[in-house]
């Protein structure tokens, strides 16, 4: 008896969507997996008509002061598959701390970033989308005008977030990053418009939490496009430098100890856990990347010294050196060393002596909200067939019971 063996055939994924694929252009940097390595694809294609669970694609855009973002994934096992990202600098911030208003160059420049990103997420086939607006729509007088405006040209929806919801996203997004060993964290986001600050600690008892818990949380108004503005980016002498400092950290300060932490930072026992392209930036130019490159920066650690040396070495370089530099570039090189100056503040309040940078952030906090809500979406329909399987009556009554 001859026995034959059968060959299964291995669906491949379409092109363009392998897993870790950035969409090209100005997507390549951005594109990665929010936690593990995506798994292999599914050897099945899934049945006519529908759309396989791992394959469903959800959509986090985030529009803050400086930047436009863009994250399309889908969920796989206890991270995401990157399927398109996209981020582009805009600076819709800019001028509203001297005017109060968004500027039309502004607004403009913004509205082409947004028509990239909407058009993407219809191409991609994206289920759930959560478009976000941060300080510069929270602060402008028109801010919700515009808003209103980019929905009409683009179809895309925004909500304003509050401080708090930010916080929270960036927790969300990066804390997984957080030493699980270390007693106490300091989260920071620094931003074009604000700086969010919370104070974590790693949740006890349950293994599969990764996200630490919020002890406290603060947001100043205070970011690397507003401070540019007010203090100038290009040029800053080592005096106006320290003087900024000094005001910053008396400003962080105001706030004391919220969470009651403060002896974990002194005793080198806490440490800083930092998202923002500030210290993505400061990472970049610690390693001597020749371009930037996601891989090498989410992740590392990084001493307060070593902080402190790439910091004082952007600030003493010309905007021209700075901006040949290729992880910062000419569209950050006037907000850099604002944005160095933010943390050098941090650090001197809270002394940590370890800091780790992460590369993920809001996007990824928008992922995992949207991850959830489709997760107990699925749980209800699937008790709602349950129920209607043991209570519907059968397809022929006997006759007694009629």
């Amino acid at each position: 008896m001859t026995t034959r063996r059968r060959r299964r055939r291995r669906t491949r994924a379409p092109a363009g969507e392998k897993a870790g694929a950035a969409g090209g252009g100005e997507a390549a940097q951005q594109s990665g997996p929010v936690t593990a390595p995506a798994a292999p694809a599914p050897a099945q294609p899934a049945p006519p008509g529908r759309t396989p669970e791992s394959q469903e694609k959800l959509a986090a855009l985030d529009l803050g002061t400086n930047n436009c973002r863009l994250l399309i994934a889908s969920p796989r096992g206890r991270g995401f598959r990157i399927f398109d990202a996209f981020s582009r600098i805009v600076r819709l911030g800019e001028g509203v701390s001297a005017t109060g208003a968004l500027s039309e160059d502004a607004m403009a420049r913004t509205i082409d970033a947004l028509r990239v990103c909407a058009d993407k997420i219809a191409k991609r086939g994206v289920i759930r989308t959560r478009c976000i607006a941060t300080q510069a729509c929270r602060a402008a007088l028109n801010g919700r005008e515009f808003l209103a405006r980019a929905e009409r040209e683009t179809g895309l929806k925004f909500e304003i977030i509050t401080p708090a919801e930010e916080a929270r996203l960036a927790v969300t997004g990066c804390g997984e990053l957080m030493d699980q060993d270390a007693p106490a964290g300091l989260i920071f986001d620094i931003g074009g418009g604000s700086t969010e600050i919370s104070w974590v600690r790693p949740r006890s008892g349950d293994g599969r939490a990764r996200t630490p818990e919020i002890l406290a949380w603060t947001s100043l108004p205070l970011g690397v496009v507003n401070l540019s503005e007010r203090h100038g980016g290009r040029e800053i002498t080592r005096e106006r430098y320290d003087a900024l400092i000094g005001a910053l950290r008396a400003e962080i300060a105001a706030f004391g100890d919220p969470a009651g932490v403060r002896p974990l930072f002194t005793d080198g026992n806490g440490h800083f856990l930092g998202t923002s392209g500030t210290v993505t930036s400061i990472a970049g130019v610690h390693l001597g990347l020749p371009r930037y490159r996601r891989d090498k920066v989410d992740g590392l650690w990084l001493s307060s010294e070593e902080v402190r040396s790439v910091s004082e070495r952007l600030r003493a370089m010309t905007y021209e050196e700075r901006s040949m530099e290729p992880c910062i570039g000419v569209e950050r090189a006037d907000l850099v060393v604002c944005g160095c100056a933010i943390l050098e503040a941090l650090l001197l309040e809270w002394p940590a002596t370890r800091i780790r940078v992460a590369d993920r952030g809001l996007r990824e906090g928008i992922l995992v909200g949207l991850a959830q809500e489709k997760n107990r979406e699925r749980g209800r329909n699937r008790r709602r067939r349950r129920s209607h399987r043991l209570f519907a009556p059968p397809a022929a009554l006997p006759e007694e019971a009629r």
